[in-house]
């Protein structure tokens, strides 16, 4: 029987502590070909590199039985090279992180690791982007291990083509997290603030900061299933149309 093709990236670099024990993850149940940022790319959201070149070589990192890349690019650079150069065949699955740090609410729309994902569901890939609401790059991962490999199997056998944005609360244990419930994008947005700075020249910078603002009450919002300690699962596509207003705007410009 041959075993599923697993294509996996992220958006904190190929060293980041999260991608490696992903990549344990999926040798269990897969052929794992890993490419992968050569240095973080958080919040590059769905960004390519057009106006200069990047460079890919072959990497070996640790002992395991992938085949690795490094790239310079963003993450969905790293998507398109490999469906273009690397692989001989289309992926059966996309995995992407784990990434370090939410990837609820509003983040999906900043995130590199979403970027990835929904990059390989627009060429009809299953995909999955998988967070964990820490960021701290010594963060566990060991609690998430049985969620992991049961919604990527899961997903692998529907062989339906899905994007998945899968986020874990912040616990070292198995036994702290409740379940996990399919959810909807939490209404919410970063309050900006800009930190001003002046450089060893004199010269002013900024520095970004800010703070989260959830708006939604609703249960089924991934924010608030997050805050209650389940794993939060959100079915995202790349169509952005509004289809509810198709009919409003119509009739404004037919006037």
């Amino acid at each position: 029987m041959n075993l599923p093709l697993i294509l996996i990236t992220n958006d904190d670099g190929i060293h980041a502590p999260g991608l490696r024990h992903l990549i344990k993850l999926m040798n269990t149940i897969g052929k794992v070909v890993v490419v992968a940022p050569d240095s973080p790319q958080s919040a590059q959201s769905h960004a390519i590199t057009i106006n200069k070149p990047f460079r890919c070589k072959k990497v070996k990192i640790d002992n395991g039985k992938q085949l690795e890349f490094s790239c310079s690019g963003t993450p969905v650079d790293c998507i398109k090279l490999a469906l273009s150069k690397i692989l001989d065949r289309k992926p059966d699955l996309c995995v992407s992180g784990i990434n370090h740090g939410s990837n609820a609410s509003i983040n999906v729309i900043y995130s590199g690791t979403m970027g990835a994902a929904i990059e390989a569901s627009i060429h009809n890939i299953p995909s999955i982007g998988f967070s964990l609401l820490d960021h701290d790059m010594n963060a566990a991962f060991s609690h998430t291990d049985n969620y992991i490999l049961s919604i990527a199997n899961k997903l692998l056998s529907s062989k339906l083509n899905r994007c998945l944005n899968v986020n874990f609360p912040k616990y070292n244990l198995e036994s702290d997290i409740k379940g996990i419930k399919v959810a909807h994008q939490s209404k919410g947005k970063w309050i900006e603030e800009f930190d001003e700075r002046l450089d060893p020249s004199g010269n002013k910078y900024f520095w970004l900061t800010g703070k989260f603002i959830n708006e939604d009450e609703s249960e089924q919002a991934d924010q608030n299933i997050l805050d209650k300690n389940f794993v939060s699962i959100v079915p995202i596509r790349h169509d952005l149309t509004y289809f509810d207003q198709i009919n409003d705007i119509e009739n404004i410009f037919n006037e």
